[in-house]
């Protein structure tokens, strides 16, 4: 049972008077990432081009399934094992993590003038760590 409470502060992005986009500071290893956290995205990803940078490894294992979502019908995907990945307090070590081709999201992120990201924060995560997002502040509460 997740007994502890972490709350992490959120960065609010307008998407051009259209909307906005949650996005969470997070750390692979010892990098900083910045996510995306999408309550529809039913698993966390991360961008190949961006991880690929961080890691120093471009060799990732193939994934069989097919991706569907992010603006596509269907995308390959790829994993690997991080040493540890850390959001706040939350700190979860030797995991796989999934990895797709975001280069078609970061493109519409730039078009806007913003910095793009490194991943997606997906339900998986956000249901496992009974996730509560408050848009006042903005910030994120997480149990651990």
């Amino acid at each position: 049972m997740l007994k502890n409470i972490c709350n992490i502060e959120l960065e609010l992005v307008d998407i051009e008077g259209d909307g906005f986009h949650l996005m969470v500071a997070a750390k692979i290893g010892r990098k900083k990432v910045r996510l995306l956290v999408d309550t529809g995205a039913s698993k966390s990803v991360f961008d190949k081009n961006r991880i690929a940078n961080i890691l120093g490894k471009e060799d990732f294992e193939s994934m069989e399934q097919l991706s569907t979502g992010l603006g596509t019908n269907t995308m390959q995907s790829q994993m690997t094992e991080i040493k540890t990945f850390s959001i706040g307090k939350v700190k979860i070590k030797n995991s796989q993590i999934v990895i797709m081709d975001l280069s078609h999201v970061n493109e519409s992120y730039d078009m806007i003038g913003d910095k793009g990201i490194d991943g997606v924060l997906g339900s998986d995560f956000l249901e496992y760590h009974n996730a509560v997002i408050y848009y006042k502040g903005p910030k994120l509460k997480l149990y651990y």
